[in-house]
């Protein structure tokens, strides 16, 4: 009977990952049962790296959907993807120092001032991808896809039905705000007639997902590699919050760098099968601090669940009827938390954000990734999130501290 108690938490787990799950890869043009898959090994593999005692589960990160579509566009998919498993890569090899040096090195080397403004360029960059949507074009604006009209009343519904799940709901509504909001949504499209079931009734019950191996790109991959970053320091802060909900320190024991190995193995993984990098998920945390499911062999089950799920054909061609303007109207709100999100890092630094040193390092890193600055060398460019990531961590290297 505890098993079977198990096995349905570790179900509800995956429930409550499953829309912020498929969403990259619905934006992305990835595939989303290849998503799931990825999700479910990489889960198992960061316990075994782990040696399964920290209750987390791993899926899809936000942090690399403009590289994802950047890429995909400029170099293609493939390629895209030699540059996400060199972010797992990136991973293990923080990893490796932070067992060295300890798990100060991490904060020494990416301090908030660097990662804030990265955090927050994020959402920043991709503000009009949200907005082009919820008005009913594709991401880059170049297709309108459906009627404005009928757009930005399903994107409002949308949203309004998401920000009232996470402001007001309780429980476990709260912690599924995302579903909730994409099924309150999905509905209304359904009744407005904007959803087109013929490609779930052409796809097969059973099929194996369009896994894609990388190919080899430098461009690609120096980036990518850039963008790591903020996912880096986003573990770090998961960690640390599972840690609290549980009671146990798992930067100590096993260790963070080993957790940081675990995420990079797994991103890693994700980057040889055409999956989006992975990251541990906070929804899932705060869904292990409600039930108090602190066993490690739920997320297990969680995983085993994924991974069964990404070979059911439907369900991938199924994801596909979401109309464009339902998922406009949840990347308002979860694009515009990212930008929050790097706020709150500023906010509760020790820095004096004030001081003309700092002051001069966020600025230029926030017009620059704001601004579109490009580094052309060749055929090679390196722009946004990635051009931002790296002058921040030089100048914070090279500048001398302000005098007082």
């Amino acid at each position: 009977m505890s098993k079977f108690k198990d096995v349905i938490l570790g179900l509800q787990m995956l429930f409550t990952a499953f829309g912020a799950l498929v969403l990259v890869p619905l934006l992305t043009g990835l595939d989303s049962n290849v998503a799931l898959f990825s999700a479910g090994v990489g889960t198992l593999l960061f316990q075994v790296i782990t040696k399964r005692s920290i209750p987390v589960f791993l899926g899809s990160s936000f942090a690399f959907i403009p590289a994802i579509i950047y890429g995909s566009k400029t170099w293609g998919p493939a390629a895209t993807m030699s540059g996400l498993a060199a972010a797992g890569l990136l991973y293990l090899i923080l990893g490796a120092l932070i067992k060295i040096k300890g798990n100060e090195f991490l904060e020494k080397l990416l301090p908030p001032m660097i990662t804030g403004p990265i955090i927050m360029l994020i959402g920043l960059i991709l503000a009009p991808v949200a907005v082009n949507m919820a008005m009913g074009k594709a991401g880059d604006a170049s297709v309108q896809l459906m009627d404005p009209t009928k757009s930005y009343f399903l994107a409002g519904v949308t949203l309004g039905a998401t920000a009232f799940a996470s402001i007001w709901g309780r429980g476990f509504l709260k912690l599924s705000s995302i579903l909730f909001g994409l099924g309150v949504g999905y509905i209304l499209a359904i009744f407005m007639g904007v959803v087109n079931f013929e490609v779930v009734g052409q796809a097969a019950f059973f099929s194996v997902p369009k896994f894609l191996l990388p190919e080899f790109n430098l461009e690609a991959i120096l980036f990518i590699v850039p963008i790591a970053i903020a996912p880096a320091i986003e573990h770090y802060g998961d960690i640390s919050a599972i840690s609290n909900v549980t009671g146990k320190d798992f930067t100590k024991d096993p260790g963070l760098h080993r957790s940081m190995m675990g995420d990079g193995v797994a991103t890693l993984f994700a980057g040889f099968v055409g999956g989006p990098p992975n990251t541990t998920y906070s929804e899932v945390t705060g869904a292990v601090a409600l039930t108090k499911a602190f066993n490690p062999k739920i997320m297990t089950y969680a995983a085993v669940s994924a991974i069964i799920l990404s070979f059911v054909g439907k369900l991938g061609a199924f994801l596909q009827t979401i109309p464009v303007a339902v998922m406009g109207g949840l990347l308002i709100l979860l694009f515009g938390n990212i930008i929050v999100i790097g706020l709150g890092l500023l906010h509760k630094t020790k820095e004096d954000l004030y001081d003309p040193r700092n002051m001069a390092i966020m600025s230029i890193m926030l017009i620059s990734g704001i601004g579109g600055m490009t580094l052309q060398a060749g055929n090679f460019s390196l722009k946004g999130v990635g051009l931002a990531s790296i002058l921040g961590l030089v100048l914070n290297l090279i500048l001398p501290k302000s005098r007082i």
